[in-house]
């Protein structure tokens, strides 16, 4: 083989520069290294001293027979260099254990290397050797003779075992090295018929593993531990597990390779194609579209009304739109975004409607009763027409479901001459809903925020914010965080939709929430909002709105006339009595729909009638049977029951507390589904009850020597709240003394150990239900009369009040034995239950 050629060989660099050498100069190496066994060098035939210099090398190991040019420039290996050309041309190459160290010692370097004869050797002309090496035997380091001024070591050749016999498995060894590197060399896209020839004519196994293992892209680990086996098949199968690793990178790379040509090939068929329509639409006079199209875009960008920063924002997306290919994925991100840009209502709002009668007109007509919330409205208008540039009001709607919120607010709207939109908050998780997605993917959009404001086509709709006490929250985010900077007068003005990217002003949006309760909204966020409660209805008020209201649209909805059915205000009293329990109307509604939807058949099947008249009696041919038949109020109380009143968000309801006692060991039992605070409030009346044993004529220790069972019925749904805390004690002192109480007295309020009563929530809702229920007397606390003054005068007809500060007060009442009572000392019992309690 020419020497010249060797020259071809894939370089390897041992100092600064690193291993450059790459697949197909690798392969090469294969062809010009061994081209048989009759023409090997005869270097690798000569006997070589044991004493020479060292050269270490990184990045690389030497195997046998393995010809190429290293690069060196340390001062140490250009001397040990020198000194190997001036001797026999020996030198003992090995590898560093890390290839950072710049000066290494002998126990940086593998003990076992190759001796290499130096075949070429030039001088570069910044002072570096480069030398053409070929690989002659294995050998390992015996000692070192010196370090300085280039290492020079005594070495121990290596003898390799020789195979004896090849059998099947050495042959099948060594076709698999041979398949293998064939099919790596075809998936680099080379010509592997020569190299083939060279792998094929080499029959020994040793040889053939150095050969291959020579031009494998391995570490340095692995490489040298291939290098340090001396069995010839298994250094073959060392060989062979490298190769299948190889293959399987080949082959990945060659997918890869095909699929990006694949891309590109796709990519320049449509750039051709696309310069072909264009000069096409040329030429036939329709160029001029897209150009159009964008000056439009431009146009609608400055006449959109932006502020100054939000216009040069857009002006940015702009010209990136221009300078990119219409049909790209990033094209049709930005001109999406352009397009919400322009459309938003920049300066655009609806001109109020300041005249105060006639928005109190439009109220009234919209809406009977809810004074307070009319009264609001009617001062924002009075501040609004007095002072323009005010922010808009958050209010807050809370109160049962069915009482008018949402449909209040379309009122509030149509008042102030204003658009409405409506969002819907319940079971919101994502906080992407509010503030948006980020613009980083194709399908990415605005919050519903931004949405809804675009849907009004104005900066200053009427916005409404419903069930807002149902947000949830998750890994997404807490949506009522960010409902934090929208609800906050102080902050809205400024408003970052993630999409948009830039300030929105929504000051002046009146945002209108409504909820159910007030318990699962945010402290945070409720403190940014004007709450204003909107209790139930009593039951003449429910007649005059279905009169009113419900009537005439459900009349007009099934298609009758208003000659056609007349249902009695009687009959209307029936219905709400007897078949639907509810502070709001909803369910009203739908009986007065069902009754409407009974006569139209009637009508429609030819039956005719000047008129279908529903009286009280004939009621239920309409509705059926009576779903509620007063069964809450019983003829009369057994002892150890006790009626009270409770305020859910469904409104107001009669409670019946139950209490038993039985044998035992003082053990106190609740049932029904009571929270934490109603069971604490059971403890105090029991606490209560045992600090007043002595007046009520109770065994002193009826607490040790019996077990109490306290039962709110409908177990299935859970109770909560301090309002049934004096019923419980009620209830408690009942069961104790064997006395029944009042079946026409209610009582409510939260209690003390001192036996104090503290006012609770809900009072208008509680009334209802005790008026429902047919109740003549209901006990509230003192501090809750203020509450009760609020109630609609025809309601507070219905049931006689009794305030209490003191729970001594309320036992007298629930019972009728008041001369009893005052026999029992009730005076001098305050002072001991104050004195045993503190």
């Amino acid at each position: 083989m020419s020497k010249d050629r060797l020259w071809l060989e894939a370089q390897r660099v041992d100092d600064q520069e690193d291993n450059e050498a790459d697949g197909p100069e690798q392969d090469i190496t294969i062809q010009s290294a061994i081209v048989g066994e009759e023409e090997e060098s005869e270097a690798s035939k000569m006997d070589f001293p044991t004493q020479m210099p060292l050269l270490a090398v990184r990045d690389i190991v030497v195997f046998n027979s393995m010809v190429l040019p290293l690069f060196v420039a340390r001062d140490k290996s250009v001397k040990a260099i020198e000194a190997a050309l001036n001797n026999n041309r020996y030198i003992f190459i090995c590898t560093q254990k890390n290839e950072q160290v710049e000066d290494p010692g002998i126990e940086d370097i593998y003990q076992v290397g190759t001796v290499a004869m130096i075949m070429r050797m030039l001088k570069m002309p910044d002072g570096r050797l480069k030398i053409l090496v070929q690989g002659l035997s294995r050998a390992s380091l015996d000692r070192v003779l010196q370090e300085d001024p280039y290492p020079e070591v005594v070495i121990e050749p290596i003898q390799e075992t020789e195979v004896s016999e090849m059998g099947n498995d050495e042959e099948a060894q060594m076709r698999t090295a041979r398949e293998q590197t064939e099919k790596i060399i075809s998936l680099r896209g080379m010509d592997p018929t020569e190299i083939m020839t060279v792998l094929n004519s080499v029959e020994d196994p040793g040889k053939l593993a150095d050969l291959i293992a020579s031009n494998l892209r391995m570490n340095t680990e692995v490489a040298q531990g291939i290098l340090e086996c001396y069995d010839p098949m298994e250094r073959l199968r060392m060989v062979n597990q490298q190769l299948l690793k190889e293959v399987e990178v080949a082959s990945l790379q060659s997918k890869i390779q095909n699929m990006a040509k694949e891309g590109m090939d796709k990519a320049q068929k449509e750039f051709f194609l696309r310069e072909q329509l264009k000069a096409i639409k040329s030429e036939l006079g329709e160029d001029e579209s897209e150009e159009e199209e964008f000056e439009d875009l431009r146009k609608s960008i400055e006449k959109a009304g932006m502020p100054k920063e939000v216009k040069k924002e857009a002006r940015k997306q702009f010209k990136r739109l221009e300078s990119m290919h219409p049909d790209s994925s990033e094209a049709t991100v930005i001109r999406t975004y352009l397009d919400w840009m322009v459309e938003l209502p920049w300066k655009k709002q609806s001109k109020d409607q300041l005249d105060i009668s006639k928005a109190k007109q439009i109220l009234e007509e919209d809406h009977y009763d809810l004074d307070k919330v009319k009264e609001r409205i009617l001062e924002y208008l009075s501040v609004r027409k007095l002072n323009p540039k005010m922010k808009g009001p958050i209010l807050c709607f809370v109160g049962p479901p069915g009482v008018g919120k949402t449909s209040l607010g379309k009122s509030i709207a149509r008042s102030l001459n204003r658009k409405f939109v409506r969002i819907s908050l319940g079971g919101m998780r994502d906080e992407a809903e509010i503030r948006g997605h980020r613009r980083t993917y194709i399908g990415s959009m605005p919050g519903r925020i931004i949405q809804s404001i675009r849907e009004a086509g104005t900066k200053n709709p009427v916005f409404m914010l419903d069930e807002i006490d149902k947000v949830g929250a998750d890994f997404r985010g807490d949506p009522s965080s960010a409902l934090l900077e929208v609800l906050d007068p102080e902050q809205n003005h400024n408003f970052t939709d993630h999409y948009l990217n830039v300030p929105f002003d929504l000051s002046k949006v009146m945002f209108i929430c409504t909820g159910n309760i007030l318990d699962t909204i945010p402290p945070a966020l409720l403190d940014r909002m004007e709450v204003i409660r909107i209790p139930g209805y009593t039951e003449q008020e429910k007649v005059r709105i279905a009169q009113r209201f419900i009537m005439p649209r459900q009349i007009q909805d099934n298609g009758l006339k208003e000659n056609q059915v007349e249902i009695t205000s009687k009959a209307l009293s029936s219905i709400i009595r007897n078949y639907t329990q509810e502070a709001g109307l909803r369910n009203l509604e739908r009986e007065i729909a069902s009754v409407c939807r009974k006569v139209a058949r009637e009508v429609a099947e030819g039956k005719e009638k000047q008129q279908f008249r529903v009286i009280p009696s004939n009621v239920h041919k309409y509705l059926g049977v009576p779903r509620y038949q007063e069964e809450e109020k019983e003829k009369e109380l057994l002892p150890g029951v006790a009626l009270g009143l409770a305020w859910t968000a469904a409104g107001g309801e009669l409670l019946h507390v139950e209490v038993s006692t039985m044998p035992g060991k003082g053990k106190l039992i609740t049932t029904g589904q009571l929270g934490e605070v109603m069971k604490e409030s059971a403890q105090a009346a029991l606490s209560y009850a045992r600090s007043r044993a002595d007046s009520l004529g109770v065994e002193p220790d009826f607490a040790e020597k019996n077990d109490i069972h306290i039962h709110v019925p409908s177990g299935a749904t859970p109770k909560e709240g301090p309002s049934a805390g004096v019923t419980l004690v009620m209830a408690l002192l009942s069961a104790l003394t064997g006395t029944s109480l009042s079946n026409e007295v209610a009582v409510t309020g939260e209690i003390t150990l001192r036996g104090r009563v503290l006012p609770v929530g809900g009072i208008k809702e509680k009334i209802l239900a005790a008026s429902a229920a047919g109740i003549k007397t209901v006990v509230l606390p003192a501090k809750n009369y203020k509450d009760f003054q609020e109630i609609p005068a025809e309601l507070r007809k219905n049931v006689k009040l009794k305030t209490v500060e003191h729970i001594d007060e309320v036992w007298p009442v629930v019972t009728g034995q008041q001369e009893l009572w005052e026999k029992s000392g009730a005076e001098t019992s305050k002072k001991a239950v104050g004195n045993g309690a503190g």
